[in-house]
């Protein structure tokens, strides 16, 4: 039976990515995309879940984005509803404080292939079956969710980067946030976020946007077979 997932997607060069729809092709998930800026948020009732993309706000920026104030409330009925969520990004972000974590700068801006490391928690969750314990990751933030958190969240993935780069929640593996890009690794997708995000890329410290092209090339094919994995997984989680 197809699956139909609501998508948020907050700017628009920085979209589902070709490995997300790739996947969700693959494993008959239709995606219905919001454009959260300008568009209205349907009734999350009809969907079989949520996946809530990165972009450049910040969570507490409601003022700046009055729209995130919906988006907030549908995550939260998404949870109070138990119904499958998946975070990229700043999607990781908003989850992570719905579900009681705080949300503040991390210790680095992380922009680039970082190389990322399964806990204990992370090992045994079904979304990594299959992962090796190290895994290169695609980063695009200088928020982060920030210990210590609550009881319930579980640690999943973490790196030199970034403390915490995945999260769940204790006895509910269908709610997911991923501090990384993956989904959106293929050089096609790097390219244009390099040059729609290329103000931000030019503050200090600069990112040296030749390198990060080099590096999407060389690790396109991997991550592309190893998201296929994760997408896979949860998507038999979740059935």
């Amino acid at each position: 039976m197809t699956k139909q997932f609501l998508v948020f997607q907050h700017i628009p060069w920085e979209g589902p990515g070709r490995h997300l729809i790739r996947s969700a092709k693959e494993r008959k998930m239709r995606l219905e995309i919001v454009e959260v800026w300008h568009e209205t948020i349907p009734d999350i009732r009809s969907y079989d879940g949520l996946i809530v993309l990165g972009g450049s706000p910040n969570v507490d920026q409601e003022n700046e984005y009055p729209y995130l104030k919906s988006e907030k409330e549908a995550i939260r009925r998404v949870l109070d509803e138990d119904k499958p969520c998946l975070g990229f990004c700043l999607g990781h972000q908003f989850l992570a404080e719905a579900l009681g974590a705080k949300i503040g700068p991390n210790f680095c801006r992380s922009v680039g292939f970082v190389q990322g490391h399964l806990t204990k928690d992370g090992h045994s969750h079904p979304l990594f079956s299959g992962m090796p314990r190290s895994f290169p990751l695609f980063k695009w933030h200088a928020q982060a969710v920030l210990p210590p958190l609550p009881k319930e969240i579980e640690v999943l993935v973490t790196s030199a980067d970034c403390q915490v780069e995945a999260i769940s929640v204790e006895g509910r593996p269908h709610i997911v946030g991923l501090q990384f890009d993956n989904h959106a690794a293929a050089i096609s997708d790097v390219r244009g976020w390099v040059e729609g995000d290329e103000k931000w890329l030019s503050q200090p410290p600069s990112v040296d946007v030749a390198a990060l092209v080099r590096d999407a090339e060389k690790h396109e094919a991997f991550i592309r077979e190893q998201f296929e994995l994760v997408f896979s997984n949860y998507i038999e989680l979740i059935s």
